[in-house]
Formats: structure tokens, C-alpha cells, sequence
């Protein structure tokens, strides 16, 4: 199976090759948002909206702990999807090695300073009294078991940079559906309420991380990874950092923004909390073409690059932006349409899934603009230019998405909104996707990404 289960995506018409590789990574990504989505249908439908608010605000800092992880897979990916393109044996196995050692030896650092830092972290963006218990302990338990997590993601990142997106889904469906079941079991028979579903999560992320290893261990027709190939080689790790911590450092940058409006978030209380999470939840189902389409053309600008296709980058890109597109419109579209009953699945409060669904209404055209930031990203990423996704970032979180919110909120202040409107957080954000296309797109068009292969 390993051979059929590999993409030589220097071959054949580029937009068939972008697509079949793409839906296995829209219905990993699909099975990997799934992981979330129950986690809060099960806590709202089973445990009550204050529960919900809980996992909610556990969001932005699990994402900021785990940015490191980001950065590896993001620099492996690129690396090995380049190797693999150009045929280079060695390289591959010392790579690989070197991810896996770096992601054992982060992951041992996050669980050692988790206890230390989850609760302060809580306080700091303002977490309201009454779910801070339940979020310190929904974190405490993902943090504990992040190897999982952490190394599921990085050896899939390997996988797909190989042209294989087939393993990855199927661990995915394999691990989701044996955390809906610990989900159901841990929180309706043994009342853990939330820990019950963080538990069930580590546990099912767990099983998939063992299951990618055994995979990548069978590809030894291309590289051969032994004990010696398991040190930290300080060339490839550099390599791999100066890669990967850019898009490390988009996403801290990112989560960060995340953490400060949360901090504004939470001020709007509880109801807001619980109905912005139920956004977030739907939003994740909307972003999955992006997403794919996005890690896609990476490795697919990757292998080109390192074979020295750049004319068949330039056509793929134009392919592969167009399918995104409109696969993101059709979604986005089918969201719309069944929103309330999409938002029903999280509570028993109908008034809530109504609030709900008016925020999800301001920044659906926002979805369209992000598929053209994910593509044209993904192929500057692929083809090794990390710096100019990460400086648009920056740009767009810390200049212009958290300074909007906080503007918007201190504008819209009234007796009946003290703190301001609510929809401030979200129209912040419609801006900042729709100005971060126009951005990615000029900077595709100036073409500084095309010189930055790997030697």
C-alpha cells in the first residue's frame, strides 16, 4: 500500500493531482475538527452552556502552548516534501529523525511547565469566575498528554510532505471515532463533565500518533530511518527552525491576537462566550477547504520546487486557488443555509443559538477571501519563503484585527453596551481576512518566493 498511498505530485495535470490530494486532507481536516465539535455538543447537550463557556475560553491558550509544534511540522513538511521532490535519500532520513527528537524533547519541556502556567493564564484574560474551575481542569489534562498531539501532527506533516494525505485520514476517522465514544462514555455514564472529554481526546490522539509512526517506519523504499537516525543533527534542526518557526510564530502571533480578544471577550460575559464558541465551532467546519487546500499546495510547490518545475508551480497555483474558491464558496453557502440547525447541535437554548448564528452572518464572506490567503500562502511556504506569510501576520493581528476590536468596542459603548457591541470582535476579524488576500496576493504577484528553494 505505501506505493499507492504516495503522490508524485511533479506528474500528471496539475489540478486532478492538486485535488486527489487535497480530499484526503479536507476529510482528515473534517474528522479533526469533529474532535472539537463533540467535545462541545457533549458538554452543552450534557453538562450546560456555563461548561461550554469553560471549553471556550480553553481555546486561545492551548493553541498559544502548542504554536511550537506549528513550526516543526510546517518546517519538516517543507523539507521533506523538497527531498522527496528532488530524490535525496539521506537527507530524508536525517530530517525525519531530527523532527522527531525535537518534538519529544518540547513536548517533555510544555508538560513541565504546564501546572505553572494554565491558571495565571486563565486570570490574565479575564476567564469569568464561574467556569475557571472547569477550564483549569479541561487544560491541565490536554497539556499532560500533548506528545500525542504534538507528534501525531509533525508525523503527518512527514506524510504529506512523502505525497501521502491517505494515512493521516485514515488515523483520523480511526481516532475520532473512538473519541466519541470515550466522549459519551467519560461524560453520560462516569459524570467527569469536562475533563471527561479532555481525557477522551488525549487518549484517541494518542492511538493516532502510534498509528502515523508504525505508517512512516514502513516507507522504506525512500529512506531509511534507524536508531542512529534519532539525535539532534544541528543543521537540519537550524534548517528545520528557520522554516518552521516563522509559521510557529504566525500562529503565536495568531493565538496571541486570540488570547487579547478573548481578554475583551469575556468581558461581554458568559452568553457571549458559549455563543462565540459555537462560531468558532461552525467556523472551523468552513475553514476546512481552506485549510487543505492550503497544506496542498505546499507540498505540492514543494516536490516542484525541488524537482525545478517552477512553471509547473505558476500553473498548479492558478488550479489549485480556483478549486479552493470554489469549494469555499459552496460551503460557506450550505453553512448559511442550515446555521440554526448547525448551532442547535451545541445547546438546548434556542435564543442562543440565534445570537449565534447573527455573529456567524457578519463573517461568512470572510471564508471566500481566506481561501485565496491559504493557497497563495501555502505555495510561498512550500517553495521556502516562511518570512513574508509570518510579516503579514503580524501585520494584520497585532496592527490591525486587535486594535479594531478594541476600537470598535470603545465606539459602540451605550447605557444598554457598556463595554461596547459584541459584533465588534467579529466585524474585526471579516476586515482583517478580506485586507490579508489583498495583501498575500501582492506579494505572490512580486515573486520574491520563487528564489528561496532549499540547496
Amino acid at each position: 500500500m505505501n506505493k499507492i498511498d504516495r503522490k508524485d505530485l511533479t506528474q500528471g495535470t496539475p489540478w486532478k493531482r492538486i485535488l486527489s490530494f487535497s480530499v484526503p486532507l479536507l476529510l482528515g481536516n473534517l474528522a479533526q475538527q469533529l474532535y472539537n465539535t463533540v467535545d462541545s455538543m457533549v458538554v452543552g447537550k450534557y453538562v450546560g452552556d456555563n461548561a461550554l463557556a469553560a471549553v471556550g475560553a480553553s481555546g486561545p491558550l492551548l493553541n498559544f502552548l502548542i504554536l511550537f509544534f506549528v513550526g516543526i511540522s510546517t518546517g519538516v513538511n517543507i523539507m521533506v516534501s523538497q527531498y522527496f521532490g528532488g530524490k535525496r535519500r539521506e537527507e530524508l532520513g536525517k530530517s525525519i529523525g531530527t523532527a522527531v527528537m525535537l518534538t519529544g524533547i518540547t513536548s517533555i519541556f510544555l508538560i513541565a511547565i504546564s501546572p505553572f502556567v494554565i491558571h495565571p493564564f486563565l486570570r490574565l484574560i479575564n476567564t469569568p469566575p464561574e467556569i475557571l474551575d472547569w477550564a483549569q481542569s479541561y487544560l491541565k489534562i490536554l497539556m499532560y498528554g500533548i506528545a500525542g498531539m504534538a507528534y501525531f501532527n509533525i508525523l503527518s506533516g512527514i506524510l504529506r510532505g512523502l505525497g501521502d494525505s491517505l494515512s493521516g485520514l485514515y488515523y483520523l476517522l480511526i481516532s475520532t471515532i473512538l473519541n466519541i465514544i470515550l466522549d459519551l462514555v467519560f461524560v453520560i455514564v462516569y459524570d467527569m463533565g469536562v475533563a471527561g472529554v479532555s481525557l477522551a481526546t488525549v487518549i484517541a490522539q494518542g492511538v493516532s500518533a502510534l498509528l502515523a509512526f508504525n505508517k512512516l517506519m514502513k516507507y522504506k523504499d525512500i529512506f531509511e530511518l534507524k536508531k542512529s537516525s534519532f539525535s539532534l543533527r544541528g543543521n537540519y534542526a537550524s534548517q528545520m527552525l528557520r522554516l518552521g518557526l516563522p509559521s510557529g510564530a504566525t500562529q503565536g502571533i495568531f493565538s496571541l491576537a486570540m488570547l487579547l480578544v478573548q481578554s475583551l471577550s469575556n468581558q461581554f460575559g458568559s452568553q457571549f462566550i458559549a455563543a462565540n464558541l459555537m462560531v468558532m465551532r461552525v467556523d472551523g467546519l468552513a475553514m476546512l477547504p481552506n485549510f487543505s487546500f492550503g497544506f496542498a499546495m505546499t507540498t505540492y510547490t514543494g516536490q516542484n520546487i525541488g524537482a525545478n518545475r517552477l512553471d509547473r508551480v505558476i500553473e498548479g497555483t492558478k488550479q489549485g486557488t480556483a478549486l479552493a474558491l470554489t469549494s469555499s464558496i459552496i460551503l460557506t453557502a450550505i453553512i448559511l443555509i442550515f446555521g440554526h440547525q448547525l448551532m442547535m447541535l451545541f445547546t438546548q437554548t434556542s435564543e442562543l443559538a440565534d445570537y449565534a448564528l447573527r455573529l456567524m452572518y457578519i463573517i461568512a464572506p470572510g471564508y471566500i477571501c481566506f481561501s485565496i490567503t491559504q493557497s497563495l500562502g501555502g505555495v510561498m511556504r512550500g517553495a521556502g519563503d516562511t518570512m513574508t506569510p509570518m510579516w503579514i501576520s503580524v501585520f494584520l493581528t497585532l496592527g490591525i484585527r486587535v486594535p479594531l476590536a478594541y476600537g470598535l468596542s470603545y465606539l459602540t459603548r451605550s447605557p444598554a453596551y457598556p463595554i461596547g457591541r459584541p459584533e465588534s470582535v467579529f466585524v474585526s476579524l471579516l476586515f482583517t481576512w478580506v485586507f490579508g488576500a489583498i495583501l498575500t496576493y501582492y506579494f505572490y504577484r512580486r515573486g520574491g518566493w520563487k528564489n528561496k528553494a532549499l540547496q
